[in-house]
């Protein structure tokens, strides 16, 4: 086996866990109402077009079943 002479200074690795930072993220910035009433709009528009979606096709889904019962007049005068 080849053996490395010179050691890896694996040390940052545990100083790294326990660095902290001093610096905190700015602050985020607070959404005007044009951006919250957008954003109910878009909402509102997926739901109402989901539930739109469903309201058209679930009649289509049903099954039928085919009239059995149904006989013409030919058929009753014999």
């Amino acid at each position: 086996m080849f053996r490395r002479r010179e050691s890896v200074p694996f040390a940052f690795l545990a100083e790294a866990d326990s660095f902290r930072s001093n610096v905190a993220p700015p602050p985020r910035r607070r959404a005007s109402r044009a951006q919250l009433a957008g954003r109910w709009l878009m909402g509102f528009t997926i739901v109402a077009g989901v539930v739109g979606a469903l309201v058209i096709g679930t009649p289509s889904l049903e099954q039928q079943s085919p009239a059995r019962d149904q006989h013409s007049e030919a058929s009753d005068g014999r």
